[in-house]
Order: structure tokens, then C-alpha cells, then sequence
């Protein structure tokens, strides 16, 4: 029984790091996407 119980609390911490690794993903792109449409239309506006 105690293996069981180990098992899933490795599952739940595995789930937990790879929620916070999604969310950092999804931040970094937020970022990256702003900024190229930031100096896009800057460079739109330059010409």
C-alpha cells in the first residue's frame, strides 16, 4: 500500500513540474511575441 501512495505522490509532483514548465513556456512566448510585433510595427511606422 505504501508503494502505491509513493507512486502517486511522485506522480503529483511530476504534474506539478510540468505545470509550472508550461507556464513558463507560454510567459516566454507571450514576451517574444510582443516584442517581434513591438519592432514590427515600428518598423512600419519608420517607413
Amino acid at each position: 500500500m505504501k508503494e502505491a501512495s509513493k507512486k502517486k505522490d511522485r506522480e503529483d509532483a511530476q504534474e506539478t513540474s510540468l505545470r509550472g514548465t508550461f507556464t513558463s513556456v507560454l510567459i516566454i512566448a507571450v514576451f517574444m511575441l510582443v516584442s517581434w510585433f513591438s519592432v514590427f510595427f515600428l518598423f512600419l511606422e519608420r517607413n
